[in-house]
């Protein structure tokens, strides 16, 4: 994993109570507030260097591989819990180092993680800070912006939703990209906005993050069941995927929380992954023609993502709450990367702002 680092960030493991976890830090950085950085799906704490290493000297940046990704240890995730396998996780991690009142920074699955992180243990929060983040309703199988599961529960979500030759090519180590479906061809077409070219160190550094997921009904993608309504798939109760099911995972109720921390909603316009017309969920690929035998809009309608996330966290502020929705243009589902110097003028501008 060395040859992956930037110069100055260092790693190590940390053996908590329920598991060895790598983290990455910035050399010499051990005072500050702490600025925990969480992953997304796919991916590992490698794609938060930059951020890390450009923080100002007043915070200490920590970025988290999550179970079963990056250098953590490939432990089992139960999705029934939700996302709760991966915030415990952190919250076992805090402990370890001896820190509250932390900034956590969480894209995509990841603020899912902080959402969670957010309404069970909010004291523990000093801000929130979402970069394009899966719905508080869960990923696929809901309609409107109040989150109304579609019939049965579950359809269409979870591990069944997955591209099998996808899961396979990341399973054997595929760096290529002679295919659509390869992880390296994944990462410029659906990561980052279509026509960004990264430096080619950082886009090996960014696939070998991707090729560290645990694949496996245990890790990713998880199990799934069938059903005969369209699409067919239901969520499985072990894995990833299954983990941000709309059956398992619902964060929509933050305006009973106490206290109530700043969130910021930080997003690239373009992203093709967390979308009201995303092209990873099922029934708006069904409404494309993508997907055949789509039954319509009554039943399958496509999931509104950025108009769920926005509906709970405007009732949110209606309970005395704060949010700020930043959006950063021309940039898609890693504007970190896309945009590094914008979205950590935008972070930092975020999270000083805010005093206890």
């Amino acid at each position: 994993m060395m040859d992956l680092l930037l110069p100055g960030i260092t790693t190590r493991r940390i053996p908590t109570e329920r598991l060895t976890t790598n983290i990455l830090e910035v050399e010499n950085r051990t005072d500050g507030e702490p600025v925990v950085f969480i992953h997304g799906n796919v991916s590992s704490s490698l794609f938060w260097q930059y951020a890390m290493r450009d923080l100002p000297a007043t915070f200490r940046p920590i970025a988290v591989d999550l179970r079963g990704f990056g250098d953590s240890d490939p432990a089992p995730v139960d999705a029934t819990r939700g996302l709760r396998d991966f915030s415990d996780d952190v919250v076992s991690l805090l402990e370890w180092l001896e820190l509250d009142r932390v900034h956590f920074v969480g894209w995509s699955m990841g603020g899912g993680v902080v959402l969670h992180l957010l309404r069970e243990h909010p004291a523990l929060v000093r801000t929130a800070t979402l970069v394009n983040p899966v719905s508080p309703y869960g990923f696929g199988g809901t309609k409107g912006v109040d989150g109304v599961h579609l019939e049965p529960p579950g359809l269409g979500a979870g591990a069944g939703s997955a591209n099998a030759e996808f899961v396979e090519r990341l399973s054997v180590g595929d760096r290529t990209a002679d295919e659509p479906v390869s992880p390296r061809a994944v990462l410029g077409s659906s990561y980052v906005k279509a026509g960004f070219t990264p430096e080619p160190d950082d886009a090996d550094r960014w696939v070998a993050s991707m090729l560290s997921t645990r694949t496996g009904d245990d890790n990713y993608p998880g199990t799934s069941e069938v059903t005969p309504e369209w699409p067919g798939v239901l969520p499985g109760t072990r894995g990833v995927l299954n983990t941000m099911a709309p059956t398992f995972f619902r964060v929509d109720d933050l305006d009973v929380i106490e206290p109530k921390p700043p969130i910021y909603w930080i997003r690239g316009d373009s992203d093709v992954i967390v979308s009201d017309t995303s092209l990873f969920d099922l029934a708006y690929l069904g409404q494309i023609g993508a997907v055949p035998g789509w039954p319509g809009d009554e039943l399958a309608p496509p999931q509104p993502m950025v108009s769920q996330t926005r509906h709970v966290l405007d009732r949110y502020v209606l309970a005395g709450g704060r949010y700020e929705e930043l959006v950063i243009t021309d940039t898609g589902h890693s504007p970190h990367i896309e945009k590094p110097k914008e979205f950590l003028a935008t972070l930092v501008e975020s999270i000083t702002e805010y005093t206890d």
